[in-house]
């Protein structure tokens, strides 16, 4: 079992015609994943890597019955791609693209609500199950399966974590890399709450940064359960003193009042193991009796 996605989900690639498409839908495929169509407005009709090409998700979706879709579409055109895919009721999309424009992710959470659509990202390297399938840009020979949840909003320390599996000799169920962007799809609520539900899974590692509330929010609902798994957490910033002015737009909004410390010990109150080090996460999963 894994959450979200696995080697029996049908996808679709959003602007699989494009060179960056290309090269990781290939390397999806070789790695197990299965892709059965991909959408390009007005190239629909012709064939790529093998696959049917359609003009709409919609028509993708009643000649294959994807249910999911990863997206490389240039920023702009996000908004319109999430609008077609949430129209065609797929369970999920995966948004490469950063720097989506905020107006039009306003925009997206309104064409969301409501819907069965949950979207990964924008600005992600996307979800894997390893073994199973691949959604995005990960580096796939790093994952291995096992029974560690991954869920991160820092892209490349996402990376580090697997690593820190890997080395616990413990692997992977899912990793989802939320997105670095100012406003984004499923958090880490949604995402600990299906690693709490998932078999496959015995704890998890929550990699948190700097910007917005999203970690003290995912703590105050952790807190709350009667019947959970370990968390291992960290914060990237961490060792940035108070009142250092960090670029994110989230800690612009929060005006410097959501400090890594801030983070951390909401964390620490809800329960959540905080290492320092992203390095010593490999150490607290070996004192887990898992």
């Amino acid at each position: 079992m894994s959450i979200y996605v696995n080697a029996d989900t049908k996808v679709i690639c959003q602007g699989i015609t494009g060179t960056q498409a290309t090269f990781h839908v290939r390397r999806s495929i070789d790695y197990g994943t299965k892709f059965v169509a991909g959408v390009t407005p007005e190239k629909g009709g012709t064939t790529h890597l093998g696959l049917p090409v359609f003009n709409t998700v919609r028509e993708a979706k009643a000649e294959t019955g994807a249910t999911a879709s990863v997206m490389f579409v240039p920023a702009p055109f996000v908004k319109d791609a999430i609008k077609d895919a949430a129209e065609a009721e797929l369970d999920l999309v995966v948004c490469i693209a950063d720097s989506v424009p905020i107006k039009d992710m306003i925009e997206v959470r309104e064409i969301l609500k409501g819907s069965k659509t949950k979207l990964i990202g924008p600005n992600t390297p996307g979800i894997i199950t390893p073994g199973g399938a691949r959604l995005g840009i990960f580096p796939e020979n790093i994952h291995h399966a096992g029974r560690i949840g991954i869920v991160s909003r820092s892209s490349t320390l996402t990376y580090e974590a697997v690593i820190e599996t890997n080395r616990a000799g413990m692997g992977q169920s899912t990793v989802i890399g939320l997105g670095d962007d100012m406003i984004i799809g499923i958090d880490f609520i949604e995402v600990l709450e299906r690693f709490m539900q998932d078999d496959a899974t015995d704890a998890v590692v929550m990699i948190g940064q700097l910007g917005g509330t999203f970690e003290e929010e995912a703590a105050h609902w952790y807190k709350e359960l009667k019947r959970k798994k370990p968390v291992i957490g960290f914060v990237a910033g961490n060792a940035v003193p108070f009142g250092h002015k960090i670029g994110y737009a989230g800690d612009i909004i929060t005006k410097g009042h959501i400090t890594a410390q801030d983070k951390i010990d909401a964390m620490q109150d809800a329960g959540m193991t905080v290492v320092r080090k992203i390095t010593a996460i490999h150490e607290e999963l070996g004192k887990l009796k898992i």
